[in-house]
């Protein structure tokens, strides 16, 4: 698998609808999916207008399969960005509400 960055930008109302989403992302993903794809992390935008975006980090065998899973899932996948390295200069911090 390889690893890679999906943008979503404004692709939720609220936080709700992210919610929403999230649920249905982890249930096709670890149901329907789970040799395909792997779900790593979120950080959720605040994006200008009010909308919720994500930038999310995935494990995939292809972006093809990335596809597919957002289709199946009813998300959007505005673009899909493979990762070539990783730096970690210090781990993510804890957002106030962890």
């Amino acid at each position: 698998m390889e690893t890679y960055v999906i943008l979503r930008r404004g692709a939720w109302g609220s936080p709700e609808e992210l919610g929403e989403a999230a649920a249905r992302s982890t249930k096709v993903g670890d149901e329907e999916m789970s040799d395909d794809i792997r779900w790593i992390r979120s950080y959720v935008l605040s994006e200008p207008d009010g909308r919720v975006g994500t930038v999310c980090i995935y494990q995939a065998s292809s972006p093809e399969a990335i596809r597919e899973h957002a289709a199946r899932a009813d998300l959007a996948a505005d673009e899909i960005i493979p990762v070539a390295d990783t730096v970690v200069v210090r781990p993510d911090p804890r957002s106030p509400a962890a």
